[in-house]
């Protein structure tokens, strides 16, 4: 049976993804986990903490970072992985634009592929996630990490990423990835300046013509750290706010660094909007 984002999600409810990370190269130093033990630990605490499904990469895409070979990345993926897979029931998800890396986790069980390159391998990974039936994050994303923060430049960044995230979900429809299997990113921070991942958050509702559901990766982004001039560790409430904003403006699923905090702000976002029907 095809991995579907429908039934991930519900329309009452928020649907939340920690984020693991196997990158000593991260902009977080609290998610760096070195050990399978550490790992596995804090996997087991997220889905204690609400998390619905859990994120792993193994390759830092934060700005400026160099890429790895595909062999550094599966080699720190698949002991974890093979674990993660295994030992919960909770989707999980690899975050990883490579065809090869994404065959090798699938083959282990992984559910979703996150591809920050929203299929820049094109047909090649379009058609290895259609074979697993495997869920796919498609997100946006100008340049490559270790230049995409150069100036990056728009004539309007929400029509130029809807238009980008629609050519995609035909991609990869037509290579028979099942349209419930598909979720989109604006890609806030990735290839855009502080007005314009202000603006894809405040204008997010925009994407639900894509028909697909949405997913808002916010935490502890430099966005936030330049409006409240802090340090990763010191942004949970800003990566909150901005979270619940994008709840109220159409995000089903948040990608986060911090599940418990929250899962109890969305919980509340979530009661008030049944309420007041918004």
């Amino acid at each position: 049976m095809a991995f579907s984002f429908a039934n991930l999600t519900d329309a009452d409810k928020s649907t939340i993804m920690g984020i693991i990370n196997l990158s000593p190269d991260s902009f977080y130093y609290k998610s760096i986990f070195s050990s399978d033990r550490d790992v596995m630990r804090v996997a087991e605490n997220m889905i204690h903490e609400g998390a619905d499904i859990l994120d792993v990469g193994a390759e830092s895409t934060r700005p400026g970072s160099r890429g790895i070979s595909d062999k550094l990345e599966i080699e720190r993926l698949l002991p974890v992985i093979c674990k993660l897979t295994r030992e919960f029931k909770v989707p999980i998800s690899v975050d990883t634009y490579k065809p090869a890396v994404a065959s090798v986790v699938l083959q282990e069980g992984v559910s979703v592929i996150n591809d920050i390159s929203g299929l820049g391998a094109g047909h090649k990974m379009a058609k290895i996630v259609s074979k697993y039936k495997a869920g796919i994050v498609l997100m946006h994303m100008k340049g490559t990490p270790e230049i995409m923060q150069k100036n990056p430049s728009y004539d309007d960044v929400c029509m130029e990423v809807s238009d980008f995230l629609k050519d995609r979900i035909k991609l990869a429809e037509k290579t028979g990835i099942d349209p419930d299997s598909i979720a989109i990113d604006p890609g806030i921070g990735f290839g855009k300046n502080l007005t314009h991942n202000l603006e894809l958050i405040a204008k997010l509702s925009q994407l639900k013509s894509l028909d697909k559901q949405i997913l808002l990766g916010v935490s502890r982004k430099s966005f936030i750290g330049g409006l409240l001039k802090l340090e990763p560790e010191e942004r949970l409430e800003g990566s909150i706010a901005a979270g619940i904003v994008g709840i109220i403006n159409g995000a089903n699923i948040l990608r986060v660094h911090d599940v418990a905090s929250t899962v109890r702000a969305a919980r509340i976002a979530n009661a008030i909007m049944r309420v007041s029907k918004w």
